[in-house]
């Protein structure tokens, strides 16, 4: 067990489906608070869910916080193989006075509920007090909860909440299966594992009061709960799938970088001055769980697009390179890993421009094109015979370059059209659409730049010999 000195935070998901944003964001939230406290982050997957929690949708939760960069410091516990331990301490709570067994029928405990809705007191067993106790029978173990007072949760974002005893019911912690339910099973496993910071999304906050009337049952220590609020779509509705991804795949399959998601999610909701863009260095230095503001977070596309394209233009060539060829790969169009180099060499020209690798792939594809190329109807239009014999002229001054760089090329154009007597919009348009076949493509020069002398020439004279 963990040293209860030492700072340990979990994320605890369910697998039941895809990694949320708002979990990822929950669990960058608990690495960067023990990672700036120096303590632990650790992760339990919380599969009591037998029907739903299959091992397709722990891989998914696995994989997802592996490609944000959020890792924890020790192997992930299963909540389902601890339950020999919970069902131990249901004991411990029956034999300390603090649990009893109910056994109320479903029909009687419809009744209760219903007397609850009606706007009675909190569900009491009639069971609650007999000394009838067959274990044989069927029948749930319910928690013993205290008939008055308040339970006080001092909530490191939310501030003091209070809960009046007499309105939270005696919950169930073992079924009439044997099952363990959430609230006992979640306070165990916080326990057992060291926990001493739970911090999570505020729909958790009604279960902090029962859990917190467990672990005071046990005489355990309870934890410190921090409740995270939840994150709102654009238009400050609840993020719903009309707001665009929700899931961390999705949000790599649009093509954001895991760095540039975490520096964006590390934001919604908390921040450090007006820091918009700052490193997992100073992103662990500066957090701190009480700087949480209480308001939900809205997601901000423009935003996480700003960010991304910021990340994007400080990465390796070659990695993004691989990156870009991944998704040349989905699309159907492989390239050879040979090309790769030079798909680096064309990033590095073109990157600037792209938000995200989607875009970087599409910025790039009009240099893997092989040609010959039927020209797109735009530039064929565009190619009258005074801009062919425009382009003519400059094709013979491109071949004269001694110097196939950026600022050469820019400098022949730009000299090229004075010399002629026109603005290069005359032909600049016509030659984008010769070089790149109508696809997107940067400036004139990073676009010659990216081709190459040999390759720019080659498709300048398959245009013009196509329109002879």
């Amino acid at each position: 067990m963990t040293e209860r000195s030492a700072v340990v935070t979990r994320f605890a998901p369910s697998p039941t489906g895809s990694l949320h944003i708002g979990g990822a964001r929950t669990a960058l939230f608990n690495l960067l608070y023990a990672r700036h406290m120096g303590g632990n982050f650790l992760l339990r997957i919380e599969d009591t869910d037998r029907e739903r929690s299959t091992d397709a949708n722990v891989q998914i939760i696995l994989d997802g916080l592996g490609w944000l960069g959020v890792t924890p410091d020790a192997p992930p516990v299963f909540q389902a193989a601890q339950a020999d331990r919970h069902r131990a301490v249901v004991q411990e709570l029956l034999a300390r006075g603090r649990a009893y067994r109910c056994y109320m029928t479903v029909e009687e405990l419809a009744e209760a509920r219903e007397k609850a809705r009606a706007g009675g007191p909190a569900i009491r067993s009639p069971w609650r007090d007999r000394a009838s106790n067959d274990p044989d029978a069927p029948h749930v173990i319910r928690f013993k909860g205290p008939l008055d007072g308040e339970t006080v949760i001092d909530d490191l974002i939310k501030g003091e909440v209070s809960f009046q005893n007499k309105e939270l019911d005696d919950l169930v912690l073992l079924r009439s299966d044997g099952m363990p339910t959430y609230n006992l099973a979640v306070v165990v496993d916080d326990h057992d594992m060291g926990v001493t910071h739970v911090i999570r999304g505020d729909d958790h906050l009604n279960n902090a009061a029962r859990q917190a009337l467990i672990y005071e049952a046990m005489d355990w220590p309870r934890p410190a709960f921090a409740h995270l609020p939840l994150i709102h779509g654009p238009d400050g509705a609840k993020l719903s799938k009309r707001h665009g991804a929700q899931a961390v795949g999705e949000f790599a399959d649009m093509g954001y970088l895991p760095e540039a998601l975490r520096n964006y999610l590390a934001r919604l909701g908390w921040g450090h001055g007006d820091d918009e863009i700052f490193s997992d260095a100073e992103a662990i230095a500066w957090f701190d769980v009480a700087d949480v503001v209480k308001a939900p977070a809205r997601l901000d596309w423009p935003k996480l697009n700003h960010i991304n394209q910021h990340y994007i233009q400080q990465a390796d060539n070659d990695r993004l390179a691989e990156l870009v060829c991944e998704i040349y790969a989905q699309r159907g169009s492989p390239i050879d890993k040979d090309q790769r180099p030079k798909l680096a060499g064309i990033i590095a020209l073109v990157k600037e421009a792209a938000q995200t690798l989607l875009q970087l792939a599409d910025l790039t594809v009009f240099a893997t094109r092989s040609r010959p190329f039927a020209l797109d109807e735009k530039t064929s239009k565009l190619l009258t015979e005074e801009t062919k014999a425009l382009l003519s002229r400059l094709r013979t001054r491109l071949d004269a370059e001694t110097e196939w760089s950026r600022p050469e090329l820019e400098r022949t154009i730009r000299d090229f059209a004075q010399g002629e007597g026109v603005g290069i919009g005359k032909f600049g348009q016509a030659l984008r659409g010769v070089l790149s076949g109508g696809v997107p493509a940067p400036d004139l020069a990073s676009s010659l730049m990216a081709l190459g002398r040999a390759e720019a020439l080659a498709r300048m004279d398959d245009a013009l010999s196509l329109l002879q």
